[in-house]
C-alpha cells in the first residue's frame, strides 16, 4: 500500500467518525425537542380532564314537579343515576308508621339522607319523596310498587328489587330480611319556585348508594 493510499484511508476514517458524531448529536437533539414538545402538549390535555364549570353545573338538576298529581310519580336521573320523585297521598303516608317494626333502620340512624330528611318521611315535606332509586345491595334499580298486597300479603307499598329480593317501604327504608344493608339514599335538594320545582344539588358526604 502506498503512502498516499494509507493517508486517504485515515482521512476517510476521520470523516466517518465526524459524520457519526454529527448524526448522534442531531438524533439526540431531535429526541429532546420531541420530548419537550410532547410535554408541552400534555399539559393542556391533562388540564382538560379536570372538572370545569360546565361539569359542575351539570351536577345541579332542576325538576318541575307541579304536574305530578297526588299518588303519582316521576322518574328522571341525576349524574346518570335513577332519581324518583313521589307525590305521596295521606293514605300512603299512613303506611310509614305501620311498618316500623319490619324495618332495619326505621329512625334513619345511618346517614343515608341529609339531616333535614332524618324523619319518618325522609323528606323536607311529608308528601314529597325525592330519592335515588338505587338498591343499596348491588346497585340495581328497585321497582316502585305502591299497591298493597302485590309483593306479599302484608305488602303496604314501596320499592321491590327483583334482583335479590330487597324490599323498601314508601320512604325507601329497607325491610328486615332484605340483603340490602341500608336505606336508599335521599339526595340534597331544595324546593324552588314556590314549591313548583326541586333542585337536586348532590349527595351527603356520608351516604353511599351501594
Amino acid at each position: 500500500m502506498s503512502v498516499k493510499q494509507d493517508k486517504d484511508e485515515k482521512d476517510s476514517e476521520v470523516l466517518d467518525r465526524k459524520e457519526l458524531s454529527k448524526r448522534r448529536f442531531l438524533t439526540a437533539t431531535t429526541a429532546a425537542l420531541g420530548t419537550a414538545g410532547i410535554g408541552v402538549l400534555a399539559v393542556p390535555f391533562v388540564k382538560s380532564l379536570e372538572p370545569d364549570a360546565a361539569a359542575a353545573a351539570a351536577s345541579v338538576v332542576t325538576v318541575d314537579i307541579s304536574e305530578i298529581p297526588p299518588g303519582g310519580h316521576l322518574t328522571t336521573s341525576w349524574q346518570q343515576k335513577p332519581l324518583i320523585i313521589v307525590h305521596r297521598t295521606p293514605e300512603m303516608l299512613a303506611t310509614l308508621s305501620q311498618v316500623t317494626s319490619q324495618l332495619k333502620d326505621p329512625d334513619n340512624k345511618v346517614p343515608q339522607q341529609p339531616s333535614y330528611a332524618q324523619n319518618i318521611y325522609r323528606s323536607r315535606k311529608p308528601e314529597w319523596l325525592i330519592m335515588m332509586q338505587v338498591c343499596t345491595h348491588l346497585c340495581c334499580s328497585p321497582t316502585y310498587d305502591p299497591k298493597k298486597g302485590t309483593v306479599s300479603s302484608t305488602w303496604l307499598g314501596g320499592f321491590f328489587c327483583a334482583c335479590h329480593g330487597s324490599r323498601y317501604d314508601l320512604s325507601g327504608r329497607v325491610m328486615s330480611g332484605s340483603p340490602a344493608p341500608e336505606n336508599m339514599v335521599v339526595p340534597e335538594y331544595t324546593f324552588i319556585e314556590g314549591g313548583k320545582s326541586i333542585q337536586v344539588t348532590g349527595l351527603d358526604k356520608k351516604s353511599k348508594l351501594c
